[in-house]
């Protein structure tokens, strides 16, 4: 949603008055949240339990800002490609708003202020979160509620466990490295979900219209509802041990634009490498029509299994996807994307963490078998609970036949990025 430039200086203006006015909102506690600063690390889902008591409408306003140093260079066997500058990239920010409109009941809306790919500001998404029923009657189907959780809006889809640690435009305190993982898996489309918890225990059912340009005008191809589960098991030993795994699962049956992997709408954090657009570094499978050619529907099938182990200071967060479809009438084509990140937290409070991420993806376009990794290896320090800084070397290739005779054909890109993060 486009908003005029008088609007926007409003809006900022504003937001920074209130921040100088009532800075302590940005730690008002809300019922079942999770705090955008340090103390949300590895929480995942927003917490199914709540020491919080309701005591009227809470508003807290929140937001992001970003600011990244580049300094990466790029080739390919051509030498075609444009040299890179080291120079800063576009500051980016967000705007929440978080409300506790009721005892169990609370709304999240997020506004990019700028981005790389807008630089005016619209709303990225939004969600309405029930987790008690005492806003409708005290200790209504209490019983139930203790383990039930409903969310309901335009929103990010829980597939998955990369975007609980992604960057999302200026969000970026809870990735400990600067860039998304090559397959990113998010996209905000209108959606329900139903969660049951219960002891660790987590199961998850979602269902989405499959739009992220939402339309009620028909189309040649009607788009069929997405289906989204997610099943795992999520637990905290004391303070030393947090264990989690997690299996999830996506089908799109029938659309003629499929999102997961292109519902970024913010940008990538390697800005211009491969000369490839906004979201430049990454690869999204694509299973319908590209631009300029007949419509006609495509189907796919996403799985990911996610472990997470934290003992003490050492963390280990592993990623297996995969991903398979095709366009209707068409040989079925198949993606798999692994990732793997060790990380050792340390200081006092953690504040301080080195770390490595590996990823690779791999399969058959129309083109030919291709393959893409890249590695990180990079730490950071937490300034404050809200403010942190990142410094990483990555390093990525692209390789195989279906490259061949493309800017693709032996690229890769390689270099330092320092990132400065302010979260509250």
């Amino acid at each position: 949603m486009k908003l005029s430039i008088k609007y926007i200086t409003t809006l900022v203006l504003g937001f920074f008055f209130m921040a100088g006015n009532a800075f302590a909102q940005f730690d008002r506690d809300l019922q079942y949240y999770t705090y955008p600063d340090q103390r949300g690390l590895n929480q995942f889902e927003a917490p199914f339990q709540t020491d919080v008591e309701f005591d009227g409408v809470n508003v807290r306003i929140g937001g992001a800002n970003t600011l990244q140093f580049q300094g990466l260079s790029q080739d390919n066997d051509a030498g075609d490609l444009p040299a890179l500058e080291s120079n800063f990239n576009l500051a980016t920010s967000n705007l929440d708003l978080d409300v506790g409109l009721g005892d169990g009941l609370r709304m999240h809306l997020r506004t990019y202020l700028t981005s790389q790919h807008h630089t005016e500001a619209y709303v990225k998404s939004g969600y309405m979160q029930v987790d008690r029923l005492d806003f409708i009657k005290e200790g209504l189907l209490s019983g139930l509620m203790d383990k039930m959780r409903f969310k309901v809006g335009h929103m990010e889809l829980n597939y998955g466990d990369n975007h609980f640690r992604r960057t999302d435009n200026a969000f970026a305190i809870h990735n400990p490295f600067v860039g998304n993982y090559i397959m990113d898996s998010f996209t905000t489309e209108v959606a329900g979900e139903v969660y049951y918890y219960d002891k660790g225990l987590l199961a998850m059912l979602g269902v989405s219209n499959g739009k992220l340009n939402q339309s009620v005008v028909a189309g040649d191809i009607k788009t069929h509802a997405t289906v989204y589960g997610k099943l795992g098991y999520d637990k905290k030993m004391g303070d030393q041990l947090h264990f989690r795994l997690t299996g999830s699962v996506l089908n799109v049956s029938n659309s003629p634009s499929i999102y997961l992997y292109s519902g970024d709408r913010a940008g990538s954090r390697y800005y211009s490498v491969m000369d490839d657009g906004f979201r430049s570094g990454r690869f999204a499978p694509s299973f319908t029509p590209g631009r300029g050619e007949p419509a006609a529907a495509g189907e796919m099938t996403a799985i990911m299994i996610n472990p997470f182990v934290k003992f003490q200071g050492l963390e280990f967060y592993g990623v297996f996807e995969n991903t398979s479809g095709n366009i209707k009438g068409n040989d079925s084509r198949t993606f798999n994307q692994y990732g793997a990140e060790l990380l050792y937290r340390f200081g006092a409070n953690e504040d301080f963490y080195l770390g490595g991420r590996y990823n690779l993806v791999s399969g058959e376009t129309m083109s030919g078998d291709i393959e893409i990794d890249r590695f990180n290896i990079g730490g950071g320090w937490f300034l404050t609970k809200n403010v942190m800084a990142k410094l990483e070397y990555v390093t990525q290739s692209f390789d195989g036949e279906g490259y061949t005779d493309t800017k693709y054909q032996g690229g890769e890109f390689d270099g330092v990025m320092l990132e400065a993060v302010i979260s509250f």
